[in-house]
């Protein structure tokens, strides 16, 4: 198999080759791989380097080489900031400012502070997912500390206006920290200019390794912070550690490169995006987030109607991209962020962030978009009350794979990804094909919606359809049970239930809920039809 499509550039991008020979240098025997802290002559080789670097990262953003801290990321940097600047600043203030939308680096220490007796305040943005900088002004108290906004949110690519929000923070004496880790290196970034006090950044996301980043701290804005951690010394005592050498250069050069070819990328990438979401868009019911706020290039996120997030992204198995951001998309939660700007929780879930870069190709993008139009239909092809279904002609029940599926064998089907990559392509029967049994469970609002139709003459089911919006699990669950009831009696159509099918089809325990919803729905057709209940 081909390795999937990368679209997700805003988690992490490739090491640029370039940075790739630049850090092998610093690695061997031969190279600078010494202690930069030694005084001996190879230590004062890898301290050169690292300050060669130190000037390259300060270049980019327009800052003095010590105004620049090596941190080992923008998560690092975010939390020195929040919690040095509350901590070392306590005595004359316990109140910080900052919004609904900010990545976790900012919001979890913002939490910590709040068990600490620290005041938050958590602006929220509008619907395009920008925060006003009159409501940051409004939120300015006389003990305020920090504001924290960042400058373009990770997971729709939304610009803030940090100019304004960084000269109002100013004239009322606040500090003011803006997480720059998705704008630096793909649109300007100039402290020179800006109103800045703290700006993190990190290396991993302009081509550069993980695992290291840095803190800009303005000059003057040193006396407001204080250290987290302990030990050693090293730069000014904020980040104490032996510096990794190989990684600093690598940044250093990812930085570099990033100011040389910042241009062309963002003009490349712009036009990428956008063709990217013209094929997107022709599936229909599909929302552009952040639309009509200024974005940066790389990052395209979109909300599907119809479609249940889980399924869509387990179907683009072609494609790597994200459900929103790469940090905290594990949780399985509905996007913080999307719920803020007033999207459904149902939106929120079917929500992917496309993020292109240096790398990406015209042929790449038609393809996604192919690949993201087949997977929508597909999805909704079996989603009930979808805009635009037509209901296929009735034809003998099959198993999604090919041939029957007999769900009285334990265990013949434990593969749900196969049940699921195959699911058919519609799931209603006709009301003329004869005597059709209907019922449904769960609704529009809940996770699971599953809906059956049975075919039957007298008692013997002669045909059974499904439409379902769910997980990968609950679709493939349903495709199984309707493969596997053609030619039986209607009353032994249920004669085995959830925790059954969990253990045939190896279903997590988490999961079962769902499956009592397909049993619902089961039950609800069985007990439709004449001199059952209802019948359509």
């Amino acid at each position: 198999m081909s390795p999937p499509v990368y679209l997700d550039y805003a988690a992490t991008t490739p090491v640029d080759p370039a940075v790739a020979r630049a850090m092998m240098q610093c690695l061997g025997a031969g190279g600078a791989f010494a202690n930069p802290s030694s005084i001996h002559g190879p230590g004062r080789a890898a301290a050169a380097l690292i300050e060669q670097a130190r000037a390259q990262v300060a270049a980019l953003i327009g800052a003095e080489p010590q105004e620049i801290v090596f941190t080992s990321g923008a998560t690092e940097s975010s939390n020195l900031v929040v919690l040095g600047v509350a901590r070392a600043n306590a005595d004359r203030g316990r109140h910080i400012v900052t919004s609904r939308i900010e990545h976790k680096a900012v919001l979890d220490p913002c939490g910590r502070l709040e068990k600490e007796g620290f005041r938050v305040t958590y602006l929220a943005p509008d619907s395009s997912g920008r925060v006003d900088p009159a409501a940051v002004r409004g939120a300015l108290r006389p003990d305020t500390l920090l504001v924290s906004i960042m400058h373009v949110n990770n997971e729709i690519g939304v610009i803030e206006d940090i100019a304004e929000i960084g000269a109002l923070c100013r004239a009322e004496g606040v500090a003011f920290h803006t997480d720059a880790a998705q704008s630096v290196g793909r649109i300007e970034v100039d402290v020179g200019r800006l109103p800045i006090d703290f700006l993190s950044l990190t290396s991993h996301k302009i081509y550069g390794p993980k695992g290291v980043g840095a803190l800009f701290l303005r000059r003057g804005a040193r006396a407001l912070l204080q250290p987290l951690t302990f030990g050693g010394g090293q730069e000014g005592g904020l980040r104490p550690g032996t510096l990794p050498t190989h990684q600093i250069v690598g940044f250093g050069v990812a930085a570099e490169q990033a100011a040389a070819y910042r241009q062309i990328d963002h003009s490349r990438v712009a036009a990428l995006r956008d063709r990217l979401w013209a094929g997107i868009e022709r599936s229909g019911g599909v929302h552009l987030n952040g639309e009509v706020a200024p974005r940066v290039p790389q990052i395209l996120n979109v909300s599907f109607d119809d479609v249940e997030g889980e399924s869509l992204v387990r179907a683009l198995s072609s494609l790597a991209v994200s459900t929103g951001s790469a940090c905290s998309s594990a949780t399985g939660d509905p996007s913080y962020v999307l719920r803020a700007l007033g999207r459904s929780t149902r939106l929120a879930e079917a929500s992917l962030r496309f993020s292109l870069g240096r790398f990406t190709t015209a042929d790449e993008i038609d393809y996604a978009a192919e690949e993201v139009r087949r997977e929508v239909a597909r999805l909704r092809g079996v989603s009930p009350h979808a805009p635009g279904r037509s209901a296929p002609a009735p034809q003998e029940s099959a198993s999604p794979a090919g041939g029957r599926l007999d769900s009285r064998a334990g265990g013949l089907m434990e593969d749900v990804e196969r049940l699921f990559r195959e699911l058919p392509a519609g799931g209603a029967i006709p009301d003329g094909a004869g005597t059709v049994l209907r019922g449904e469970a769960g609704g529009p609002a809940e996770e699971v919606w599953v809906r059956f139709h049975l075919l039957v003459d007298g008692d013997i089911v002669k045909d059974a359809r499904f439409e379902a919006r769910g997980c990968p699990h609950t679709l493939a669950t349903a495709a199984w049970l309707a493969s596997g009831m053609p030619g039986r009696r209607r009353d032994d159509a249920l004669r085995s239930g959830p925790r059954a099918w969990a253990r045939t089809l190896g279903v997590p325990v988490e999961k079962l809920g769902r499956l009592l919803v397909i049993e619902d729905a089961l039950r609800a057709t069985l007990r439709s039809g004449p001199g059952r209940g209802h019948h359509e």
